[in-house]
């Protein structure tokens, strides 16, 4: 029995060692991945066999490994059956998305909505018709959904699915994982935390180096990459930036602060009063003074934030994401000049500020990737569900 226990967690390892290198430089033929693994081209062959019954590899057609020898089959990972769903609540939406294995987008679904006004378990209601539809779209593509991750506007205990506190919907100490009851495992995370590993999965991604990134919506967060890995302090609620103090006698803060950073930078303060996003983008590119000035004053009080944060943590890159995406024209410059006005005598540099390349989407794509990051790094706990059982 000790020595069955021992072959199957030596073959899970390496079926992980595979997996995980046709992720990092596939594809790759057998010869290839036994000489990057170190496994015999035996023991490589018959991993691939059981990685394609699983519908987690494909072979791709035929490659030379050099300059001599018969043409070899490439391998690389499948986005043809095992997909992954991430999901958001935020304040006035809900969204979802289904990715494949090759971190491939194939659904899209997101609902309008003042979450604000809603009971939780109605918005939990409305996220899981959402997901539901979602899944069954999936199923209709031959999608093997194996799991997902909800993003979560505020502080989130990982081990329960439960949202601490989350100020701008009102909510104290809310289950989510639990009562979705959606046919898949899925887990619960920080919104800023899942945008960020959007950022580095799905975005510019290692090229940012360890940066910080800003998710603008009606609260602000931020997510810290540090080493390609999410950095989330002692308990996990690292990146509360909307909660920064930018004006010590300012207004109180729903937090319970008061002159918080989201006070004078988050959605509520720049489309006041009633205006939308698409609105004041007209504005703006019109030249509307009372818009320009608007999204310097909530710049300037960005910049304010950032240069504290790059104080304490002296990223590489700030990156700019949520509402401060599509208004980047015009809200990066009095960001950068704060940056320079409080860093520069410091620093030979102060971080560069760049746009995020995933916008709205990086939640939801955070969420899906980090299923997809446990598939890679553990496949053998997916095959049982993958996999007829005569063939395992």
């Amino acid at each position: 029995m000790a020595g069955a226990l021992r072959h199957d967690a030596m073959r899970a390892g390496n079926l992980a060692a595979v997996l995980g290198e046709l992720d990092r430089t596939g594809p790759l033929t057998r010869a290839a991945l036994a000489e990057a693994t170190g496994l015999t081209k035996t023991t490589v062959s018959k991993l691939v066999a059981g990685l394609i019954d699983a519908g987690l590899a494909v072979e791709s057609g035929a490659v030379r490994d050099g300059e001599r020898g018969r043409p070899g089959t490439a391998v690389r990972l499948s986005g043809d059956r095992v997909a992954a769903l991430g999901l958001e609540i935020n304040v006035d939406y809900l969204s979802c998305c289904v990715v494949d294995l090759s971190r491939t987008v194939r659904l899209r679904r997101s609902r309008a909505a003042d979450n604000r006004a809603a009971a939780p378990d109605r918005v939990i209601a409305g996220l899981r018709e959402l997901a539901t539809g979602a899944l069954a779209d999936a199923a209709a593509l031959g999608l093997t959904v194996v799991g997902g991750t909800v993003a979560l506007p505020g502080p989130v205990d990982r081990d329960t699915g439960t949202v601490h506190r989350a100020p701008n919907l009102g909510w104290r100490d809310v289950e989510v994982t639990g009562p979705l009851g959606l046919p898949v495992p899925v887990r619960a995370e920080n919104e800023a935390n899942l945008a960020a590993l959007g950022e580095l999965w799905f975005g510019a991604g290692p090229q940012l180096g360890d940066f910080l990134h800003v998710s603008g919506e009606i609260g602000i967060g931020a997510g810290l990459v540090v080493d390609g890995a999410l950095f989330r302090g002692a308990h996990g609620f690292a990146g509360e930036l909307g909660h920064v103090v930018v004006v010590p006698d300012g207004p109180a803060c729903r937090c319970g602060g008061a002159g918080c950073l989201e006070l004078y930078a988050g959605q509520d303060a720049l489309l006041r009063p009633g205006g939308d996003l698409a609105a004041l983008r007209d504005r703006l590119a019109a030249g509307d003074p009372v818009a320009v000035e608007g999204c310097e004053r909530a710049g300037a009080a960005l910049g304010v934030a950032l240069a504290g944060a790059a104080n304490l943590l002296d990223p590489e890159t700030i990156v700019l994401g949520g509402i401060f995406a599509p208004l980047f024209h015009w809200v990066a410059d009095p960001v950068r000049r704060e940056l320079r006005d409080r860093l520069g005598q410091m620093r030979a540099r102060v971080p560069a500020v760049v746009v995020s390349r995933t916008g709205a989407e990086a939640a939801t794509l955070g969420g899906a990737g980090q299923v997809i990051r446990r598939v890679i790094a553990a496949p053998g706990d997916y095959l049982p569900q993958l996999v007829p059982p005569n063939n395992i």
